[in-house]
């Protein structure tokens, strides 16, 4: 066993994995997994920077994680970030912040790259023989994969849980017309990942990240976050239509209040949701198979 520390930085969230890991079998034994919201990605789609508190926040959360990193004797470290860093003018300034603070360089990684980790960690357990279309709700972008062991065709589009309520939702709950403009982005985000990757020809569907996490744990009527119950539950679309219509009729304080929420994703949940919604719609999946395991356990296994 080789123990690892794999670090994912998005748009919304900066987590943490520590595990040992078989380079030969793949086997996966988590030590440490955190997450902290960080909202990195606080208005890069309009200044395309990033702002000096949305740094410190992250710096902060790293200097928590090299600290349990040291802890717990991890090796070897691989820092992946994605969506809102890629888009930043300054990105120079969080690669030289995160340098100092953990001894490595951030890996700024490209859309293809983030979609492979993501289909690598969220497949690696599942052995059936089925076509998978993983995909990846983040804050800025979101990652479609169609393979079955191997990535078969990937892509990703500039739509998350983040960009899309900076960029449309001015009223709480959001109006319709804010809620058509989130749909008509998505859509032409989905015609989009349709030209590279056959999104409809899959035969399981696995939602990963927050997004779907939470929407999942909703469905299930969970009282606290249960990750044990959520990972490979199977969410039908009956569900996230009653989850998502709830979500985006509920005011900041509604959402708040659900148990199961994350403080860091109740205003832009919604339309994470949304964009789960839309995806099934487009491809007509009648239940989404969601995944704990994502791009950060394939960073880890990426180290190993």
């Amino acid at each position: 066993m080789t123990r690892v520390a794999g670090i994912d930085c998005g748009t919304n969230s900066i987590r943490l994995l520590v595990a040992d890991v078989d380079p030969e079998t793949g086997e996966l034994i988590e030590l440490d997994r955190r997450m902290t919201i960080v909202r990195l990605g606080q208005g890069v789609d309009k200044t395309g920077r990033l702002a000096p508190e949305a740094l410190e926040r992250t710096f902060a959360a790293c200097r928590e994680y090299a600290a349990v990193i040291r802890e717990l004797g991890a090796g070897r470290l691989r820092f992946v970030a994605t969506s809102a860093s890629r888009d930043a003018e300054n990105r120079d300034e969080f690669v030289r912040g995160v340098l100092d603070i953990l001894g490595v360089e951030p890996e700024v990684i490209s859309g293809d790259e983030e979609a492979e980790f993501s289909f690598t960690g969220a497949t690696a357990e599942l052995h059936g023989t089925e076509t998978y279309l993983v995909v990846d709700i983040g804050g800025g972008s979101t990652e479609f994969v169609v393979g079955n062991k191997h990535v078969e065709a990937a892509r990703s589009v500039d739509i998350g849980c983040v960009r899309l309520t900076e960029r449309h939702v001015r009223t709480d709950p959001p109006s319709a017309e804010e809620i058509a403009a989130i749909r008509a982005d998505v859509r032409a985000a989905l015609d989009l990942a349709a030209e590279t990757v056959p999104i409809t020809e899959a035969d399981t569907l696995v939602g990963l990240a927050g997004s779907v996490t939470t929407v999942a744990a909703i469905a299930l009527g969970l009282r606290e976050y249960d990750s044990e119950r959520i990972h490979r539950s199977r969410i039908s679309y009956e569900q996230v239509v009653d989850v998502v219509g709830r979500l985006l009729t509920s005011t900041h304080e509604e959402r708040a209040a659900i148990p199961v929420m994350h403080p860091g994703r109740v205003d832009v949940i919604a339309a994470g949701g949304l964009v789960l919604l839309e995806i099934m719609e487009r491809i007509g999946a009648r239940e989404v198979v969601v995944s704990e395991h994502d791009i950060l356990d394939g960073i880890a296994l990426s180290v190993a």
